[in-house]
């Protein structure tokens, strides 16, 4: 992997110097991880003008071997117990470099750090990195895939396993606790965000926090759950019937969101504009008349952050690559009746390599469990 980091921070020190900064400090924790491998919490990476040193404000050897940083870069600790500030060190080692500018991440920032930073290397031109790492992160290689199936894969056991299980009279709460628990039994690092599980009238609805709502026969039952595999994170939501076979409004709500999310999958191509893929997917709630209530995108990319680019939305801008990593997850809520939402991590191919890679491939038949 050193080769890959390294080529990494090359790209990201070629558009430096194109912007004029002769020198970077990558501080916000995703994007230390992109180009340095797993780093203690709160360390920082800088892109120096003679050599790159990963800052950090503490030992890094508690660390498991698969989790260390690149060990082709320099670890800096800052001593004393605190250790300080690794971006504030971060800054005065570039200005003892020789660096006469210093792009930095403002977006991630506070301004009293910025301003600290500009106070130990007065000298030193802050200019603003944007989200340029962001924009590399985009397309994924090979090895972020897998660990992207990888993560899909344990998702999909955790899943089918709970749904092996009695779930009548089980709280919600508890049911995203077990979910939870069976990820990193799996080999999860752990829940790539906090479960959702949403029972009766909370079903369907977008984020919704599991509460202590019993399962009852004849709900809906509508899952959303993620695993965490060396960093990458995945995203898989399904719906289901409890019980009984399920009512006609259910079974028509359930077709309804199918087919739009289908369309949302098959819009998945290089080259289409993320607006469109949205766009395929909305109309079909729209055109049954769901118009209002549906949520703000029907997706959005996925990898060291479960919330990435790019954004799957009507005013989306931009259009897809091959080997991006996205969601499509439309969704109806009923007030006081419930919902279906249907969501799967996929990978954007060409058609010659078959199209669209499915990661989560738990069934997305109606069951009634």
């Amino acid at each position: 992997m050193s080769e890959v980091y390294a080529a990494r921070r090359t790209r990201l020190r070629e558009y430096c110097n194109a912007g004029g900064s002769a020198a970077a400090l990558v501080s916000r924790p995703a994007n230390v991880r992109y180009l340095a491998g797993a780093a203690p919490h709160g360390a920082v990476l800088l892109l120096g003008k003679t050599e790159d040193l990963l800052v950090c404000a503490g030992p890094t050897a508690d660390r498991p071997t698969q989790e260390r940083p690149d060990e082709a870069l320099r670890v800096q600790t800052l001593p004393g117990a605190g250790g300080g500030d690794p971006a504030v060190a971060a800054a005065g080692l570039a200005a003892r470099q020789g660096a006469d500018s210093l792009a930095v991440e403002e977006h991630h920032l506070t301004v009293a750090r910025h301003r600290a930073l500009g106070s130990v290397a007065p000298r030193l031109r802050l200019a603003n990195l944007g989200g340029a790492v962001e924009q590399l992160r985009v397309v994924k290689d090979e090895e972020e895939i897998s660990c992207l199936r990888i993560g899909a894969e344990i998702a999909d056991q955790a899943l089918g396993e709970l749904l092996e299980s009695i779930l009548v009279g089980r709280t919600e709460r508890h049911l995203a606790l077990e979910l939870e628990r069976r990820l990193v039994d799996h080999g999860a690092d752990g829940p790539a965000f906090p479960t959702s599980v949403a029972t009766g009238p909370n079903a369907g609805r977008p984020g919704h926090r599991p509460t202590d709502r019993r399962v009852e026969e004849g709900d809906f039952l509508s899952v959303c759950l993620g695993a965490t595999y060396r960093g990458y994170r995945c995203e898989i939501g399904r719906t289901f019937v409890i019980g009984t076979a399920p009512a006609d409004w259910q079974v028509e709500l359930y077709d309804l969101v199918f087919a739009a999310q289908r369309a949302g999958r098959e819009s998945l191509v290089p080259g289409a504009a993320c607006r469109d893929v949205d766009r395929a997917a909305r109309q079909v709630l729209d055109s049954a008349g769901y118009t209002e209530g549906l949520t703000a995108l029907t997706g959005h990319g996925v990898g060291l952050e479960i919330d990435e680019d790019p954004q799957l939305s009507p005013a989306a801008m931009g259009k897809l690559d091959a080997c991006v990593p996205v969601t499509v997850e439309p969704g109806v809520h009923l007030p006081g009746r419930g919902g279906v939402r249907i969501d799967d991590t996929l990978v954007v191919r060409p058609e010659a390599d078959g199209g669209p890679e499915l990661l989560t491939i738990t069934t997305k038949e109606l069951l009634a469990l």
